[in-house]
């Protein structure tokens, strides 16, 4: 058995959840510029899903999980978690995003597990507040060696793909590392770069 685990957002996603919220919300502009600090390492991640989320509050719970549930999918998602459970990957999505998002995708690419943040909600809208398994910069890292641990997969055996400062935590848990679109940041510790939107180019990195 091997271990693939993908970022979300601009990833298995094309685009990022929070800014879809903000453009619905009227806050597009402002929320873009933290999200470009975050990615690009510029920002403290944690610091910066904290500013975000907060300038959510307010926002309709339904219409959040109207948007979360309809997000754009990215090219070639679905064929390569297809093909890569036939390479024998337990593929899985950790996302410093929303589980409103994370698990309409699962179930629609077939993904193994999904690990993200909660959105706080009262009364029907958002509190501003967040919390949940992918809070901080070095999340990623933290559970993909406890998924390691639990499954018995080695770091030979893992494969990573992200597009931001925070996956590069866990890049240094595995050996095939794709930065994927991605930040400069990223690219600087990948060791297959994919530049075209289009997540099935990987394979041609991979495949026996």
């Amino acid at each position: 058995m091997k271990l693939a685990v993908f970022d979300f957002d601009s990833t298995l996603m094309d685009g990022e959840t929070i800014d879809f919220l903000a453009d619905e919300f009227g806050i597009g502009n402002e929320v873009k510029k933290i999200t470009e600090e975050a990615m690009s390492g510029r920002l403290d991640f944690f610091e910066s899903l904290i500013q975000r989320v907060a300038l959510l509050k307010g926002m309709d719970y339904k219409k959040v999980v109207d948007i979360c549930a309809n997000l754009p999918l990215m090219t070639g998602s679905k064929e390569i978690v297809k093909e890569l459970q036939k390479m024998n990957y337990k593929v899985v999505c950790f996302s410093g995003g929303f589980r409103l998002g994370t698990s309409p995708a699962k179930d629609k690419l077939g993904l193994d597990a999904d690990f993200s943040n909660i959105l706080h909600q009262k009364d029907g809208v958002l509190t501003g507040l967040v919390g949940g398994d992918m809070m901080f910069g070095y999340s990623k890292g933290d559970m993909i060696q406890r998924l390691q641990g639990l499954l018995k997969i080695s770091k030979e055996d893992t494969l990573v793909c992200g597009d931001g400062a925070n996956d590069l935590s866990m890049f240094e848990k595995a050996d095939t590392r794709v930065a994927f679109c991605a930040k400069d940041i990223l690219k600087k510790e990948a060791n297959i770069i994919v530049d075209t939107k289009d997540l099935t180019k990987i394979l041609d990195y991979i495949k026996a």
